[in-house]
């Protein structure tokens, strides 16, 4: 595992990646931590460190949370920084764990899932320039799915722009007709990440810390936020159950032998 994925030529210029990787996984139906489930012969959590390095990341910073130790010592004490939330508190609070390692960088920060494997590398760099070309504090990866069902939505005006991101949970009746979903993919300037994640409430159905909040927080600052729409809904899906990862399997392989 140690040193397999290296850091590519010509990838000087880049940004700081975070990676969530904190949760159990419990719809696995397994111990073991959902992002070191295999994946094409290696642990999910992988592959989006290879797609952040291959875009340009200059740093990688993983979040992790259940079988923390189990992790770092899969992963080794290279390149990485593992930042660990020692409560599952939701999302939002775990992009707070991590200040600490952001607190003299200024740029961008391109938010990561350890359980979306099949994102690409060109995707993630489309990304990236798009939110820079926009000039934007918060930009959302967004995709419209055959089922949103289970999904946070996106939530417009009439003319198209994002001014807030619902989990179901919360969602109207109406919300939950809207199809465009969040893939929890980010990417935000960090000192408005941190400053937004540091006020966060958690009156909501799950009690819990929602970084989609930080899409109203900009809004109410007068802040400018994005969408950028994945083509392909499949590669950017989160694994949560056996039967999705070895689906994500076959379309890996698949993708590999082209």
């Amino acid at each position: 595992m140690k040193g397999e994925i290296g850091v590519p030529e010509g990838a000087e210029e880049g940004f700081w990646t975070m990676i969530l990787a904190a949760g159990k996984g419990t719809r696995m139906q397994s111990e073991l931590a959902k992002v070191l489930h295999p994946l094409c012969g290696v642990p999910m959590l992988c592959h989006p460190i290879a797609a952040a390095r291959a875009a340009g990341a200059r740093k990688i910073v993983v979040v992790i949370g259940h079988q923390a130790q189990r992790i770092r010592d899969l992963f080794g004490s290279g390149e990485l920084i593992f930042v660990e939330q020692r409560e599952l508190l939701g999302t939002g609070h775990a992009v707070l764990q991590a200040r600490e390692v952001f607190s003299e960088y200024s740029g961008t920060v391109v938010i990561l899932c350890g359980d979306v494997p099949l994102i690409l590398p060109e995707t993630v760099r489309a990304f990236y320039d798009r939110h820079r070309s926009e000039g934007a504090a918060v930009t959302v990866l967004t995709t419209i799915p055959e089922d949103p069902a289970g999904y946070g939505r996106i939530v417009k005006t009439d003319d198209g722009r994002i001014i807030r991101i619902v989990e179901e949970k919360d969602a109207t009746v109406q919300e939950k007709r809207i199809r465009e979903i969040n893939t929890g993919i980010y990417c935000v300037e960090s000192p408005f990440l941190f400053s937004a994640v540091g006020g966060l409430g958690n009156r909501n159905v799950q009690g819990e810390y929602y970084l989609t909040d930080i899409v109203e927080i900009a809004i109410n600052m007068g802040l400018p936020a994005a969408t950028f729409p994945a083509s392909d809904p499949e590669e950017v899906m989160g694994i949560n159950t056996p039967e999705e990862l070895a689906e994500a399997g076959r379309r890996m392989e698949m993708r590999n032998r082209r």
